[in-house]
């Protein structure tokens, strides 16, 4: 199992991005797929058309979310922990992603980059 962390440079607001995050209406504007989200600690969720699956721990709105994300055959959870920090050109996200299975690592590394926060920083440049 491994870890994962990061900072993302986002041209948005704090209370933008954590709507972004947590609406699913706004999930699919930025995603272009199917999201289930509910800001309620303890509910299930689903992204990209059920790619992303797992259960809201905590949230701070315009601040902090965190969440378990499910990977198949692993008993071990893996907990995604995104902060959001006002910064002078939007706001820096501070990623934290644990126990990540080692086979599935390279991948989610890069869905990180490119089709969660990469989509993401698009979608706010864009507008």
């Amino acid at each position: 199992m491994k870890d994962f962390k990061k900072y993302y440079n986002i041209p948005a607001t704090p209370d933008e991005i954590y709507m972004a995050l947590t609406n699913p209406v706004t999930m699919e504007l930025w995603t272009g797929e199917v999201a289930e989200m509910s800001t309620e600690a303890g509910s299930e969720f689903s992204m990209w058309d059920g790619s992303i699956t797992g259960k809201n721990l905590e949230f701070e709105p315009g601040k902090k979310i965190v969440q378990q994300w499910y990977f198949e055959g692993e008993s071990d959870n893996s907990v995604v922990t995104i902060k959001l920090h006002p910064d002078k050109k939007g706001s820096s996200v501070e990623l934290r992603h644990t126990n990540i299975p080692d086979a599935d690592y390279d991948g989610m590394v890069d869905g990180w980059n490119n089709s969660y926060f990469g989509a993401l920083q698009e979608f706010f440049e864009g507008e």
